[in-house]
């Protein structure tokens, strides 16, 4: 193996020994966000796999697995699972490659509208199914979420604020969203340009990171997508690719850009307040320089008259010098 024992998950070669993939090499890929750790696992000159480590108990395979057979079972690409230990938190999953979408949009930028529709094509092939079997994006997740960024970059900031204005705020503008994401298609929640692979043609995406799916509103992941916190997406790319998807699955343009907007001040507050929480608990201080993107996302998003209670807590609560295109600055 081409790791260290001591870098491997243990009991790895029996593992993969049941899986009949003995004697394979093992080689670590850079780790994201979470506690969960990946492998590329070769045999021969032509079989690779990937091995995903998401140990007990900062992470549970389960709802992973539980995700991938449900959208592989739906036509979907999703990665198959060649084999599995939950208890370990070992799974053993076809590999996708290396091509994914934010590092081929890097090396080849003029096929980003190219990329984009298939992208946006996915979206609606998914949106077209019933929804899964997952739980449903409450009222009490969205504030949940909303308030990582009361909790981590407030904090962080050493401001106080309003924190019980913060929650009506959402609460108002929330109501307006939930009778509209009935009955709701599956959500992915992190459908963005690092967890998409281009399968051998621009129009095919594989599909990562899923396992936090829910049954929510079909604007979330389209907002995930356009309004990506690790790449600049032009106003024209997702004016041109939310006008897709609005033709594509015949839905009120003006009603929908509301709840796009909801979704998306939604999303970005969390975003800032998790690249904080990402620095300051968890030692990864590169998150920080992510943030000014993010936040110039999120007063896009408040512009829009459906944020009007959440624009005023924030020209409330965080001072203007806070909210230029730095988005506050920290000491890493």
């Amino acid at each position: 193996m081409t790791s260290t024992q001591s870098d491997l998950p243990a009991d790895l070669e029996t593992f993969l020994a049941k899986a009949g993939w003995e004697g394979a090499t093992v080689e670590p890929l850079p780790g994201d966000a979470s506690f969960r750790r990946y492998f590329r696992i070769r045999k021969g000159e032509d079989k690779a796999a990937m091995l995903m480590d998401a140990p007990p108990p900062n992470e549970d395979p389960v709802p992973f697995l539980r995700a991938a057979r449900w959208l592989d079972a739906n036509g979907m690409r999703a990665p198959r699972i060649f084999a599995d230990d939950p208890e370990r938190g070992l799974v053993l999953l076809e590999d996708f490659g290396a091509a994914r979408m934010r590092d081929y949009l890097d090396q080849w930028p003029s096929d980003e509208e190219a990329v984009y529709k298939g992208a946006v094509d996915a979206l609606v092939a998914l949106h077209d199914l019933p929804p899964g079997p997952f739980l449903d994006y409450s009222l009490h997740e969205y504030q949940r979420e909303a308030r990582l960024f009361i909790d981590w970059y407030c904090t962080a900031q050493n401001l106080y604020v309003d924190a019980s204005g913060f929650t009506s705020a959402w609460e108002s503008v929330f109501r307006e969203l939930l009778p509209n994401q009935r009955p709701g298609v599956t959500v992915l929640r992190d459908y963005h340009a690092e967890n998409i692979m281009l399968l051998g043609a621009l129009e095919k995406q594989g599909l990562l990171d899923f396992q936090d799916a829910l049954v929510g509103h079909p604007a979330y992941d389209l907002v995930s997508l356009l309004q990506d916190a690790r790449r600049d997406v032009s106003p024209e790319i997702e004016s041109r690719m939310f006008d897709r998807y609005v033709r594509a699955m015949g839905v009120d343009k003006d009603v929908f850009l509301a709840d796009y907007a909801r979704l998306g001040a939604q999303r970005n507050a969390k975003i800032v307040g998790i690249f904080v929480r990402l620095w300051r608990r968890d030692n990864k201080p590169r998150y920080l320089d992510l943030i000014p993107r993010v936040w110039a996302l999120l007063e896009r998003d408040l512009a829009h008259p459906a944020l009007a209670p959440v624009a005023a807590w924030f020209d409330a609560n965080i001072p203007a010098e806070l909210r230029s295109a730095h988005g506050g600055q920290f000491q890493a």
